[in-house]
C-alpha cells in the first residue's frame, strides 16, 4: 500500500516515526511522510526509503497548534496542506502521528474512503495538565485539557484503528471510550538491536571509585529527579563515592536543590547528549533510574530509557508508576520504589549498593528479556499485521 504518515513536526528526528516507517517499508509498503519545516530544508527527500514531503510552516502556525481544539484555524491551515499531500502521492492508507493534527486529517479525507489509523504516542490530554505554561494566564483559560480529551475520544471512535504504546494504555482507552478492544493495537517503544549490538564490545567501566546512579531523559518536575537528589544527603553518608549522573537538559530548579542540600558534588549535570553516547553512559553506571511521578499518563506509558537500560544489562530502580512497575516486576529487572518517597528510594539504592550479585542478576534478567521478546523487530509485528490486513 501507499501509506501516508502525517506528522505535524519536523523530521528528522522522531525515532518512533522513523522506526514504524522503516518496518512498513521492509514489509513491502511504500511510506510517504508529511512533515513540516521552519527553515530551508528541501521540500522532498528520501531518508532510509521514507519519502519525506515537507510543507512550510511558521511560528504563528506553531503557536496556533496549541489552540487546535479551542479555535479551528490551525486545523483549517493544515487541512489544505494535507489535501495536497494525499492527492500528490495517491495515498491509500493514512497513519496519523498523535492527536494534534487528527482533526485536520479527518477533515481532509472526508470524501475519500481510506483506512485511517491514529497512533497515540502518549495520553496528550492528561500530560497537558502538567505543562507549566498551561497553568498561566491566558493559556489556562484558552487551552482546556478536558476539551482535548473529548476530542481524543471523538477521534478514537471515528478512525478505523488506534495504536497505543502499552497494554495499560489500551485498557484505559477502551474502558473510557467503550470501543472494541480489537480496534486497538499495542506497538511499544522498544530498542532496535543495533542500539546494544553495536556496543556489545564496549568495555565495562573498570574504575570503581564511584557508585553511579544514571538518569537519561527529560528533567521536568514530573520525571521525579528531585526524589533522587533529596536522597543524596543520606546516601553520601553510607556510600562515600555516590554519584548521580543526569543526561538531559540542565534543570535550574534541580541544580538549586542540589546546592541547597549541599550535594552538588554528588550530582553531575551532563546536559543533553546525542543518543549515540547513551550506551557508554549506561555501561559506565551501576544502577539506572526512572523515578516518575504517578499520573494517568505515566501509569500507561513506558519511557524508552527502560529498554535502553535493560538492553545493556543494567539493574533498574523505578517508581511504582503502573506500566513501568508491571514490566520491571514481570521481568525481575530491578527494584520498585513508591513515587516521591525519598526514604523508600534511599532504602532501595542501599539494597542495590550492598548486593552486587543482586545487581548482576537483575541486569541479566533485563538483558535476556530484551533479546528474547522486546526488541523493535519483534514488537513491531502488530503494526505490520495491521497494515497487511487492509
Amino acid at each position: 500500500m501507499r501509506i501516508g504518515m502525517i506528522l505535524d513536526k519536523t523530521f528528522p528526528p522522531d525515532p518512533r516515526v522513523h522506526n514504524e516507517a522503516i518496518e512498513l517499508i521492509k514489509s513491502g509498503h511504500e511510506v510517504f511522510l508529511f512533515s513540516l519545516t521552519y527553515s530551508n530544508q528541501s521540500s522532498e527527500e528520501v531518508i532510509d526509503g521514507i519519502q519525506v514531503k515537507r510543507y512550510k510552516s511558521n511560528t504563528l502556525e506553531y503557536k496556533l497548534s496549541a489552540l487546535a481544539y479551542t479555535i479551528p484555524l490551525y486545523s483549517t491551515l493544515m487541512k489544505k496542506k494535507i489535501v495536497h499531500f494525499l492527492e500528490k502521492f495517491s495515498i491509500e492508507a493514512i497513519h496519523i502521528h498523535d492527536m494534534v493534527v487528527a482533526e485536520a486529517v479527518l477533515n481532509a479525507c472526508k470524501k475519500k474512503e481510506l483506512p485511517v489509523v491514529l497512533d497515540l504516542h502518549e495520553n496528550r490530554p492528561q500530560i497537558m495538565k502538567f505543562y507549566p505554561h498551561l497553568k498561566k494566564f491566558p493559556q489556562s483559560v484558552l487551552i482546556s485539557p478536558k476539551k482535548w480529551q473529548q476530542k481524543e475520544e471523538e477521534f478514537v471512535k471515528n478512525v478505523d484503528n488506534v495504536i497505543v504504546v502499552t497494554e495499560e494504555a489500551k485498557e484505559e482507552v477502551c474502558k473510557r471510550t467503550s470501543i472494541n478492544s480489537d480496534k486497538v493495537v499495542v506497538v511499544p517503544n522498544t530498542v532496535r538491536k543495533s542500539f546494544f549490538e553495536e556496543d556489545e564490545g564496549l568495555d565495562e567501566r573498570t574504575e570503581k571509585d564511584t557508585f553511579k546512579l544514571l538518569y537519561i531523559g527529560d528533567t521536568g518536575e514530573r520525571r521525579g529527579l528531585a526524589t533522587a537528589i533529596k536522597s543524596l544527603p543520606t546516601l553520601k553518608k553510607e556510600i562515600e563515592n555516590i554519584q548521580l549522573v543526569i543526561v538531559g537538559s540542565v534543570n535550574a530548579e534541580l541544580k538549586k536543590l542540589s546546592e541547597e542540600l549541599k550535594v552538588e558534588k554528588q550530582v553531575s549535570f551532563e546536559g543533553w547528549q546525542e543518543e549515540t553516547t547513551f550506551p557508554k553512559y549506561i555501561k559506565h553506571s551501576d544502577v539506572c533510574l526512572s523515578p516518575l511521578h504517578r499520573n494517568l499518563h505515566h501509569d500507561t506509558t513506558h519511557a524508552n530509557k527502560l529498554f535502553q537500560y535493560m538492553s545493556l544489562r543494567k539493574p533498574l530502580l523505578v517508581s511504582d508508576a503502573t506500566a513501568q512497575k508491571n514490566i520491571v516486576e514481570k521481568v525481575n529487572a530491578g527494584l520498585v520504589h513508591e513515587a516521591k518517597n525519598v526514604e523508600d528510594f534511599t532504602d532501595k539504592v542501599l539494597r542495590l549498593y550492598k548486593d552486587e550479585l543482586l545487581r548482576k542478576e537483575l541486569g541479566k534478567n533485563g538483558g535476556a528479556f530484551i533479546r528474547s521478546e522486546f526488541t523493535w523487530n519483534k514488537t513491531s509485528k502488530e503494526l505490520v499485521n495491521l497494515y497487511n490486513s487492509f
